[in-house]
């Protein structure tokens, strides 16, 4: 038997694509569940998927509101965001801490990017930038926020077609 060495980039990415076509199979088809979301290149939005922009964070501590000027919101283009937090009696919330996490639940990834607060806008605004959506379909936007000692999070659904 005799072995043929092939190398370099070319041979690299002929070897890799071919991986990737094995792993996939059909690419039309539905791969496995997880936590009872379809996976897959077909996964559906779930129907009652709620996608408002304002809710109360997980355990009641803040209310939050995500907004951007773009509509509809770009593909493969990175934009910023506006997340507002107040009280749940309406008293903006400034100086606080606010992480940012979140990709696409039914594909098991995160965000291409690093989205993060970058400027506290006063009266409750913190600027959001680095967002950068790679495909349609739905996407999380995860805020965790601590304040004057207490924390919470709040994750909202984006849906892009």
């Amino acid at each position: 038997m005799q072995i043929v060495r092939k190398s370099g980039p070319r041979f690299l990415l002929l070897v890799l694509l071919a991986m990737a076509v094995a792993a996939c199979g059909d690419a039309d088809a539905s791969a496995t569940t997880m936590d009872g979301l379809e996976m897959g290149l077909n996964a559906e939005v779930p129907d009652d998927l709620d996608t408002a922009t304002t809710k109360p964070t997980a355990n009641g501590a803040f209310v939050a509101t995500i907004d951007t000027a773009m509509d509809p919101l770009p593909l493969n283009e990175i934009h910023e965001w506006v997340l507002h937090v107040e009280t749940p009696d309406g008293v903006p919330v400034d100086n606080a801490a606010v992480t940012i996490a979140g990709g696409m639940p039914q594909h098991n990834h995160g965000f291409p990017t690093e989205p993060a607060v970058t400027e506290s806008l006063g009266n409750g605004d913190y600027r959001v930038e680095g967002v950068r959506f790679s495909m349609a379909g739905w996407w999380t936007m995860e805020f965790a926020v601590s304040a004057d000692g207490v924390s919470d999070s709040v994750v909202f659904n984006v849906v892009l077609p």
